[in-house]
């Protein structure tokens, strides 16, 4: 077995692994009480249908074992690989930190709960939706692991596009209750990527 082969597998079963660790920490994680909703945000449902949708192509739409998402130069692979793995450990890891920084706000529906409060420390510091951006990397790097690169690029566009439509709604819920407050945050924090968006 080459070096480049082993490389593939130790980041395939790597990011495998880290899927498992999320869901069973998420799973079994101590749950806060649950807050009563005030307000919520209808238009959820697209959006979620077509972030899954992302996520899906890149399990079904693999490519064979053990192969490179696209013919390049070994140190490229190598590259490309190694950010895989560090673009799945960051978006475990800002997942946790964000659904612990939101507590009993945190829900996967667009809501208000009562007593709630404008969430801008932890990684809410980075974007403004660490959750979208940590699936995000979880997202690419799993693609990069396992799926064709047409499929990697459709899962992105897919999973963006429902992200753009989820930040929307909750944005505006947010808008809605802190105002100023929000717009201001808004302006010095990105929504999802850093940079970018």
């Amino acid at each position: 077995m080459s070096d480049l082969t082993i490389l593939r597998h130790v980041v395939f079963w790597s990011v495998c692994g880290m899927w498992i660790a999320f869901g069973a920490v998420y799973l079994l994680r101590k749950r806060p009480p649950h807050a009563a909703a005030i307000k919520t945000r209808p238009g959820l449902i697209p959006g979620l249908a077509l972030q899954g949708a992302g996520l899906t192509f890149i399990w079904v739409f693999n490519r064979p074992p053990w192969t490179p998402l696209v013919k390049m130069p070994t140190v490229l692979e190598i590259a490309v690989n190694l950010l895989a793995l560090a673009l799945m450990a960051a978006g475990v890891v800002l997942l946790h930190w964000a659904i612990r920084a939101l507590g009993r706000q945190w829900s996967y529906r667009a809501q208000l709960v009562e007593g709630h409060r404008l969430v801008t420390e932890g990684p809410y510091r980075i974007v403004r939706n660490p959750i979208y951006s940590g699936l995000l990397g979880m997202l690419v790097a799993n693609g990069i692991a396992w799926s064709r690169w047409e499929a990697l690029l459709g899962a992105v566009a897919l999973y963006l596009l429902g992200t753009w439509i989820r930040v929307r709604s909750e944005e505006a819920l947010l808008r809605g209750a802190f105002g100023a407050e929000f717009e201001e945050y808004a302006r010095r924090v990105p929504a999802v990527i850093p940079g970018l968006w």
